[in-house]
């Protein structure tokens, strides 16, 4: 893994960010998704989803990730590998903190009261490269 540099971690914290994640298909294509995400404080970036969609699916099966936030025509672009962080509880613990940084007020407790019991997966990207673009 590689570290990140105090601007392209200023650029990745900045409120209510989404990112474009990319996993590869079973047949080899590329998926795209767009999904919420946390920078972790070691540089590694944690995502979650619903068991059963497409992208986990693809990560447990080939962890190879590329995570792009833009801004504009801005970006930053990290290229690394997912590894499976949590499922039950504690991923369902995660996508309850990750809606705390993208919804406010009664958004927040309608969407923390959707995700209530469903089953969830969380993934830790740690990053192998990172392109930047300004």
């Amino acid at each position: 893994m590689i570290e990140l540099d105090a601007e392209v971690r200023a650029f990745l914290e900045r409120p209510r960010r989404f990112a474009t994640l990319a996993t590869i298909d079973p047949d080899g294509m590329p998926r795209q998704a767009v999904v919420w995400y946390r920078l972790e404080p070691d540089g590694s970036i944690l995502v979650n989803s619903l068991v059963g969609r497409r992208w986990p699916n693809n990560l447990l099966r080939d962890p190879r990730v590329s995570v792009l936030v833009p801004e504009g025509y801005d970006y930053v672009a990290i290229r690394g590998v997912a590894e499976r962080l949590h499922e039950g509880q504690a991923a369902e613990d995660d996508i309850l903190a990750l809606a705390a940084l993208y919804e406010r007020g009664d958004e927040l407790r309608t969407r923390q009261a959707g995700f209530r019991g469903l089953a969830r997966i969380s993934f830790l990207i740690r990053p192998r490269s990172v392109t930047v673009h300004r």
